[in-house]
């Protein structure tokens, strides 16, 4: 029996993290062939199978149970020299690969991105705007900026960003034309602007104070996935919208919009940095995640 190449093993371990070799071979730029040429030659000096091969998925073989740990553990002790490598560096530098909701991206936080990629030209910004959650781990992210508290995996770390307020908005157009509600369950007789995720319109569950009130919702609504649409909606006097404050706020700075209901709100929604859990950061995800916690330092709940 050959001693197995530790280089070997790390692919094997992306092979069994990605859950194919085609996946596998993307994410560590080799060819199809290569992977599996790896692996096979990893297979011959261990004298066992580590997959049993199916046209759908790969399925581990009890050695290949039993060796992965090891695999991860190579992989780990790589990631943290590279990362110690990374950190002696003067300046943050490679791809910086982050997920992020599309309309945080791009109605909050586009300023601060912006003036990232001018601070750290040496870094190359990855953002991934898709509104499903990303496996950060599998999907090989730096970072994942994520709405919620769900849980999280063995090897993951969060960090929370902020928490933001949701309260209800209307153009001054709209308020003139239809008046504005004095009680959650005079918003029956508005049209109201909804979010909708997996297909489940979000109910308005207004908070006061120690009082809570279902919002009446028996009304004409438009729903969307996007917060930025029901923005938009909002500030041409489609309804009333329930936005994040910090959608909304450039808005009532410049008069395209105004609180209705201001003594009432909705829960808030916790703002979270997910990231791979490592002994040290590389040095061009903290001075992300520096900047970004910089960027939200000066943001209250409102």
């Amino acid at each position: 029996m050959r001693k197995a190449d530790p280089s070997d093993l790390m692919i094997f371990a992306r092979v069994v993290e990605a859950g194919s070799f085609s996946l596998a071979a993307e994410r560590l730029g080799l060819p199809k062939s290569t992977v599996s040429r790896r692996i096979s030659a990893l297979e011959a000096g261990l004298g066992e199978r580590l997959f049993q091969r199916t046209t759908r998925r790969i399925v581990l073989t009890e050695m290949g149970q039993r060796i992965l740990t090891s695999a991860e553990q190579i992989v780990h002790e790589v990631e943290v020299v590279t990362a110690l490598a990374e950190d002696s560096q003067v300046t943050p530098s490679g791809r910086l690969r982050v997920s992020m909701p599309g309309d945080l991206a791009s109605i909050a936080f586009a300023p601060m991105l912006a003036q990232f990629a001018v601070s750290y030209p040496a870094v190359q910004l990855d953002l991934d705007l898709s509104p499903d959650y990303v496996d950060v781990l599998a999907d090989s992210f730096d970072l994942a900026i994520r709405i919620g508290g769900e849980a999280l995996g063995m090897r993951l770390t969060m960090r929370h960003l902020i928490d933001i307020g949701i309260s209800l908005y209307a153009a001054p157009s709209y308020v003139s034309a239809f008046g504005e509600p004095d009680t959650p369950q005079s918003l029956a007789r508005h049209s109201m602007l909804v979010l909708h995720t997996g297909g489940e319109t979000v109910s308005w569950r207004l908070e006061k104070e120690a009082q809570v009130m279902a919002a009446d919702m028996s009304g004409r609504r438009v729903s969307a996935n996007s917060y930025d649409l029901l923005l938009r909606l909002a500030r041409a006097g489609a309804g009333i919208a329930a936005l994040p404050d910090i959608f909304a706020e450039a808005h009532i700075a410049s008069g395209e919009l105004k609180r209705v209901l201001p003594d009432w709100r909705l829960p808030p929604a916790m703002a979270r940095a997910v990231f791979p859990s490592r002994k040290l950061m590389p040095r061009k995800t903290r001075v992300f995640l520096d900047e970004l916690l910089s960027f939200l330092k000066p943001r209250p709940l409102r």
